[in-house]
């Protein structure tokens, strides 16, 4: 899977599970103040991560720096590399 490929399909999964317009997850948007998402939303957003990319992440400390739809892009990419990498 590509970077562009993690991309859309991060976008195109949590557009779909929080109801938000595709066009809204720009790279700086951050979560809480423009995607009005709350903490709530965080756990649901990793539990939609963790099933659109089968990874794991779940009490990983990186995930607390993630406060932009880029942030949570770099994050999953990173995941996916160290997948790749450790197969």
């Amino acid at each position: 899977m590509t970077d562009s490929q993690v991309i859309e399909a991060a976008n195109k999964a949590l557009a779909e599970e929080f109801e938000l317009e595709i066009e809204r997850m720009t790279p700086d948007a951050r979560f809480r103040e423009d995607l009005d998402l709350d903490s709530l939303d965080a756990v649901d957003m990793v539990i939609v991560l963790e099933k659109t990319f089968q990874i794991k992440i779940g009490r990983d400390p990186a995930i607390l720096e993630i406060r932009t739809v880029g942030d949570m892009h770099a994050y999953i990419i990173t995941k996916k590399r160290e997948l790749e990498q450790a197969r």
